[in-house]
C-alpha cells in the first residue's frame, strides 16, 4: 500500500509530505486533474524534469498508418494516438535570477494535496536559495467541472525575510513535437515494448496555424498533420501585488511567454493567476477555436475568480451526495475508495458525448483509446449515481454506429461490430487475435444500454438511439453464429472469437461471449417488440430507419434459446471455451514475479497453449448474467478458474472480489478488493505512471455495492444479499433507482434501507420481498450468510463443491476431455434471412 509517512491517511485528501523523484511518473498520475474533456497531469509548475509533461484533450488525436509486416484483408489500417496538447501548466520562479528547480532546491518545508471535496490541487513549499534567502511558493490548480473548456492555475510567491528580485515566467509550450529544450525527458527516449503504452510518432504532429499576444493574453493554435483536427489554447493572467512589477511578452508558433519581473519586498506576496482555455474540433478552422477561447476567458474574467472555486466545490458537493460510499472503521480504504470515485468524475464529468478512455485524461497510456472497459466497469456506477453522464457515454457508441456498420461489413457480417480499441470509431488494434476477435464488445455495449435503461427508467433513450444499437448488434450475432444438430437438438454456435481473457484467443464457443450474445439477442427482440406496443410511431421510425424485417426478432429469439453454452459433465464446470480443458495448466505457483505480466515475457503462442487467464472470463459472466447460473455452478466455476487467473489485467481483481464474496470466500473477497483499490495508488501493475486505470476505479464501486453490498438488478428488479467483511462494522452508500433515491446501510446483522425520495417501491432482501417507503427506514435482520470458506482455491482443488444433483465433486486433475460434445455433428442452415 501507500507509504504512509509520505502519504498520510486523510478521509478527503491525498496528501504528499515528502518530494521524491524516484516515482515521479506515478505521482504525476496520482495528482492529475481533469473533467472528462481536459486533463492535466500532476506536473510541477516549474515544468522541468518529469516522466511525462502531459495535457490531454479527450478525443484529440493523430492518425498514422499501421505497418503490418504481413498484410491481410480487413486488418486495421490506421492507428490513432492521443496528442499531448500544448502545456499551459508552466510557471517558473526565479529569485536573484536563480531558478527554483525541485530536483536540486533545498526545501525546508513541502506539501502537496489533492482535495477531493474542492477539486483543487495545492502545493506549498519553502525554498532556501543558495544565498540563504527563504521563499514561500504556493500553487493552486483547478480543471473546472462547471466550465468544460477552462482551467486555472495560481502561483503565490512571498519572500519571507529578505528583499529580492523575483521573476515569474508563465508559458505555453508545445511539447508534442521534438525534444523539450526546457529540460524534460523526450517521451520516445523511454519507449520500450509494452502494448499498454502510447505509440510514438516520429514526424511533426501539430502544425502551427495562429499565434497571438494581447496584453497578458497569449494564444496558440494548431492543426494535426494527418487527422486534420484543430486545437487552440489561450492563457490570460491577473497579477496581484503591492510590489513594483514590469512585464515582458514573447509569442512564437511553439511557445508563448508572459514574464513578470518584480522588486519583491519581504512579506509582500506576489500572486499571478493564470486563466486557461482549450478548444478542439474535428473540422472547425483554427481561427474559430481562437475566438471560442477568447469568449471562454472573457466570460470567466467577467466574474470573480472566487466564483470559480465556489462552483467547483458545489459541483463536487452534489457528486459526493450521490456517489460517496462510506466504509466504517477503515480509514485507509476509505481514502483510497474516494480517490477512485473522484477519478471517475474526472474521466466522465464533461466527456459530453465523447468516450471515456482507459486512462481518462490523466495520461497517454493505451494511446487514449476507448475500450469495452467503460461499458462493463464504469457505466454501472454512472447509471446508479449520475445518469446524465451514463447517457452521454452511451451516446458515444450511438455516434460510432456508422463506423461499426462498416467494420461488420468488412468482416462479412450483418449489423454492426464495435471496435476493440478506438478513438474515432475505427478499429485501431493491429493485433486482431486479441483485438478485433473480441466480438463480445457488441454484447458489452448492449448490456450497458440495458443496465442504463433498467436502472434509470430512461425509455426515451432506448427508443431514440438505443434501439439502433440493440438491433444492429443482434444482427451481427445472428450472422456470425451458425446452426448445428447435436444429438437431435439444434444448437447455435459462435466460433473464432476471443473472450475477455486475452491469454486465450480465437476459440470456439467462448462461454462469456455466448452467454452475453444470448442476452443481446433476447434484449434486442424484447426491446423491439415492446417498442411496437408502447410507442408505435417510434417503432415505425425504427423499422424504416433500420430496414427491419418482420421475421428478425423471432430469428433472434430462436438463436438465443438454442445458444451453445459449454458445460463439462465430468468436471462439473463451464469450460471457458470448447477446448479449454484440453490444454495444460500453467504452473503459476512457480512462475517468478519478474516474469509477470506474462504478455511481456512469453510469446503469445506459448501462453495460448495453456490453461492460464489474464483476467476473469467465465467469472465475469457469472456476475453480469448471474441469474442464468445456479449457486452451485457459480461456486464450482469460481473455484476452478480463480487459481488459473494471473490478475495481469487490472480489470480482474474487482470481479474476482465480487464473486468471491457471493460464493463465500470472504477473506479472499477482501484481499481482492484491497488489491483493486490500490492498483494505482500503490502502482501494483508498475504502469500507473501512464495514467489512472479508470475501469478498475469504476469496478471498485461495483466491488463495494454489488460484492459486499450484494446489490443485483440482473432480473430487472432491485435485490440485496449483503456479504459484509468481518472486520468492517458498516458499509453505507446511496443509489438512484428509476427516479428513487435509496440509502443503503449494511451492518453485520442488519440491512437498513431508507427511501429518501420517490414513491413506494418493492425490493428483495435475500429472496424476501419488502415494500420501501419514505415513511420509515426498513430494517431487515440478516441471518447467517451461508458457508464461509477460508483461504483460496487451489488448481483443481474443490472445497465443499457439490454438483447440481447434490453429489460430492472429487478433486480433479486437468482434464484431457474436450468440452465439445462427442456425438456425430452435422451442420444445418440457420433460418433464412
Amino acid at each position: 500500500m501507500l507509504d504512509r509517512d509520505r502519504f498520510p491517511v486523510d478521509p478527503w485528501r491525498l496528501v504528499e509530505r515528502r518530494l521524491s523523484s524516484e516515482d515521479a511518473g506515478v505521482a504525476e498520475t496520482l495528482f492529475a486533474l481533469g473533467n472528462g474533456y481536459l486533463g492535466m497531469r500532476g506536473n510541477h509548475p516549474e515544468g522541468r524534469q518529469a516522466h511525462e509533461h502531459g495535457t490531454f484533450i479527450n478525443g484529440f488525436h493523430e492518425t498514422w498508418p499501421i505497418q503490418h509486416p504481413e498484410q491481410a484483408y480487413g486488418f486495421a489500417e490506421v492507428g490513432q494516438t492521443i496528442v499531448n496538447a500544448p502545456d499551459a501548466k508552466v510557471m517558473r520562479v526565479y529569485v536573484d535570477d536563480e531558478p527554483l528547480a525541485l530536483d536540486f532546491a533545498e526545501l525546508t518545508d513541502y506539501s502537496r494535496e489533492l482535495d477531493l471535496q474542492s477539486g483543487v490541487l495545492r502545493r506549498d513549499l519553502t525554498w532556501e536559495t543558495p544565498s540563504g534567502k527563504r521563499v514561500r511558493v504556493e500553487m493552486e490548480r483547478l480543471v473546472s467541472f462547471d466550465e468544460r473548456h477552462f482551467a486555472l492555475q495560481r502561483m503565490t510567491v512571498t519572500m519571507l525575510d529578505s528583499d529580492a528580485p523575483v521573476t515569474i515566467s508563465s508559458q505555453l509550450v508545445n511539447r508534442q513535437d521534438g525534444e523539450d529544450v526546457y529540460g524534460g525527458v523526450p517521451r520516445a527516449a523511454r519507449a520500450s515494448f509494452d502494448p499498454r503504452q502510447s505509440e510514438q510518432i516520429a514526424t511533426r504532429v501539430l502544425q502551427p496555424q495562429e499565434h497571438w499576444q494581447e496584453e497578458y493574453r497569449s494564444i496558440l493554435a494548431y492543426r494535426t498533420s494527418s487527422s486534420g483536427m484543430t486545437l487552440a489554447v489561450a492563457a490570460d493572467h491577473i497579477v496581484e501585488t503591492e510590489n513594483e512589477v514590469s512585464a515582458r511578452r514573447l509569442v512564437e508558433p511553439d511557445i508563448a511567454k508572459n514574464v513578470f519581473r518584480v522588486r519583491a519586498k519581504a512579506g509582500v506576496p506576489i500572486r499571478v493567476t493564470k486563466l486557461i482555455s482549450y478548444h478542439t474540433s474535428p473540422t472547425a478552422p483554427a481561427r474559430e477555436l481562437v475566438d471560442r477561447c477568447r469568449r471562454t476567458l472573457d466570460r470567466v474574467l467577467g466574474e470573480s475568480i472566487d466564483d470559480v472555486f465556489t462552483a467547483q466545490r458545489a459541483w463536487l458537493d452534489d457528486f459526493w451526495k450521490r456517489s460517496d460510499v462510506v466504509i466504517g472503521g477503515q480509514p485507509e480504504l476509505q481514502q483510497s475508495v474516494r480517490w477512485c470515485l473522484f477519478q471517475i468524475a474526472q474521466a466522465a464529468a464533461r466527456a459530453d458525448g465523447a468516450g471515456i478512455a482507459a486512462k481518462g485524461v490523466t495520461g497517454s497510456g493505451y494511446s487514449g483509446h476507448y475500450f469495452w472497459d467503460t461499458e462493463i466497469y464504469v457505466l454501472p456506477f454512472l447509471a446508479a449515481t449520475s445518469p446524465r453522464l451514463a447517457r452521454n457515454a452511451l451516446r458515444m457508441r450511438a455516434l460510432m454506429l456508422p463506423a461499426a456498420r462498416r467494420r461488420a461489413h468488412m468482416l462479412n457480417e450483418a449489423g454492426a461490430l464495435f471496435p476493440w480499441r478506438t478513438i474515432n470509431g475505427e478499429e485501431a488494434s493491429a493485433y486482431y487475435a486479441a483485438g478485433t476477435a473480441q466480438y463480445h464488445i457488441n454484447a458489452d455495449v448492449t448490456s450497458a444500454l440495458a443496465k442504463y435503461v433498467n436502472v434509470t427508467g430512461d425509455e426515451s433513450f432506448l427508443q431514440q438511439e438505443g434501439i439502433d444499437i440493440a438491433v444492429e448488434t443482434a444482427r451481427l450475432w445472428e450472422t456470425l453464429g451458425f446452426w448445428r444438430r447435436i444429438n437431435d437438438v439444434d444448437t447455435f454456435h459462435i466460433h473464432g472469437v476471443t473472450g475477455p481473457d486475452e491469454y486465450t484467443t480465437v476459440v470456439n464457443d467462448n462461454l462469456y461471449t455466448n452467454v452475453m450474445a444470448r442476452f443481446n439477442l433476447r434484449f434486442a427482440a424484447d426491446a423491439l417488440d415492446d417498442l411496437e406496443v408502447t410507442n408505435p410511431p417510434a417503432h415505425a421510425s425504427a423499422v424504416r430507419r433500420l430496414h427491419i424485417e418482420p421475421h428478425e426478432s423471432g430469428a433472434w429469439r430462436r438463436a438465443a434459446e438454442a445458444m451453445a453454452i459449454p458445460f463439462s459433465e465430468s468436471a462439473g464446470i463451464h469450460p471457458q471455451d470448447s477446448l479449454f480443458l484440453d490444454r495444460e495448466v500453467w504452473d503459476l505457483a512457480h512462475t517468478p514475479p519478474e516474469k509477470r505480466p506474462l504478455l511481456l515475457h512469453f510469446h503469445p503462442l506459448v501462453i495460448y497453449r495453456f490453461q492460464v487467464l489474464k483476467q476473469a472470463d467465465v467469472v465475469l459472466a457469472l456476475f453480469l448474467r448471474g441469474d442464468e447460473f445456479t449457486p452451485e455452478e457459480k461456486l464450482a466455476d469460481f473455484t476452478y478458474y480463480d487459481p488459473l487467473t494471473t490478475g495481469d489485467s487490472t480489470l480482474s481483481a474487482v470481479v474476482q472480489s465480487i464473486m468471491a464474496a457471493e460464493v463465500g470466500y470472504q477473506d479472499l473477497a477482501l484481499e481482492y478488493f484491497s488489491e483493486a483499490v490500490a492498483v494505482d495508488l500503490a502502482d501494483l501493475h508498475h504502469n500507473a505512471a501512464d495514467g489512472v486505470h479508470i475501469a478498475s476505479a469504476g469496478g471498485v464501486w461495483s466491488a463495494l455495492v454489488s460484492g459486499f453490498g450484494g446489490m443485483r438488478d440482473t432480473d430487472g428488479s432491485l435485490s440485496f444479499d449483503p456479504r459484509l467483511p468481518e472486520s468492517w462494522p458498516s458499509l453505507d452508500y446511496p443509489i438512484l433507482w428509476r427516479g428513487h433515491t435509496i440509502r443503503v446501510t449494511v451492518l453485520p446483522r442488519e440491512l437498513r434501507l431508507s427511501l429518501e425520495s420517490g414513491g413506494p417501491i418493492t425490493v428483495r432482501v435475500r429472496g424476501e420481498h419488502h415494500e420501501l417507503t419514505t415513511a420509515a427506514v426498513l430494517a431487515v435482520p440478516l441471518a447467517d450468510q451461508g458457508p464461509v470458506r477460508k483461504g483460496r482455491p487451489g488448481v483443481g482443488q474443490y472445497e465443499n463443491v457439490l454438483r447440481a444433483d447434490g453429489t460430492q465433486m472429487s478433486p480433479m486433475v486437468p482434464s484431457t476431455e474436450s468440452a465439445a460434445r462427442t456425438a456425430p455433428i452435422t451442420t444445418i442452415p440457420g433460418p433464412a434471412l
